[in-house]
């Protein structure tokens, strides 16, 4: 499974408005080749490094089809819904969250990369478009995206083909991840699954445990 990536994007931070809040999410395409670190892509700057950024979040890839359902959704911000709007890093068309797994590991360029977790779509998202309700649109559609680690360092650039040469978890898409975590109810055996899986973050791992660990003590059956 492979593509070729369209486009490769960094952002330095900017005032978000209305409020004015520091962020990395306006991004604009990189030409040229890119060194990309343990922690993302060199020129590229996140704001609030407790939930953005880090070696766990150091690459955000989002799908390319998805902006044609989005401002189907949305189309009186059509004209904003083009790859970069949501700060992604790399962009292109083929891979989605339905064909994609926890652990799965890339080549692009000279990097190695691996999908450590989904994007979870957060409140900028909305403020950066300029409607409410694109976040919980984005979560309730599955249209993540999702982060890389980078396993290798090297340099990227618009024109790579990003190819998957190892899967070491095919069971656990990342379609699958997100639908379960959704759930008000899930099955802890499934959520257990989900955890084991090779690669997923651990922040993620041991959230899906706690969760597994609640719903046996509240001795909820699932759903």
């Amino acid at each position: 499974m492979k593509t070729v990536v369209d486009s490769v994007f960094t952002g330095r931070l900017r005032p978000l408005p209305p409020e004015g809040q520091q962020t990395g999410i306006f991004k604009n395409a990189v030409t040229g080749r890119v060194a990309v670190g343990l922690e993302g892509l060199v020129g590229d700057a996140q704001a609030d490094r407790r939930v953005h950024g880090g070696p766990e979040k150091a690459v955000h890839y989002y799908p390319a089809e998805h902006y044609a359902g989005l401002a189907a959704e949305v189309p009186e911000r059509a004209g904003l819904l083009h790859p970069g709007a949501l700060g992604e890093n790399l962009s292109a068309q083929g891979l989605t969250e339905q064909n994609v797994c926890i652990g799965d590991v890339f080549v692009l360029g000279s990097c190695r990369l691996q999908v450590s977790q989904p994007r979870q779509p957060c409140w900028k998202i909305s403020h950066k478009l300029d409607h409410p309700p694109m976040s919980r649109l984005i979560a309730a559609k599955g249209w993540t995206g999702w982060y890389f680690r980078v396993l290798q360092e090297g340099e990227v650039e618009a024109g790579d083909v990003l190819e998957l040469v190892e899967r070491p978890a095919p069971e656990c898409t990342l379609a699958r991840l997100w639908a379960v975590c959704q759930l008000h109810r899930a099955d802890p055996r499934e959520l257990l699954l989900l955890a084991a899986a090779e690669g997923l973050n651990d922040a993620w791992s041991r959230r899906l445990r706690d969760r597994v660990a609640w719903l046996l003590s509240q001795d909820v059956p699932p759903c």
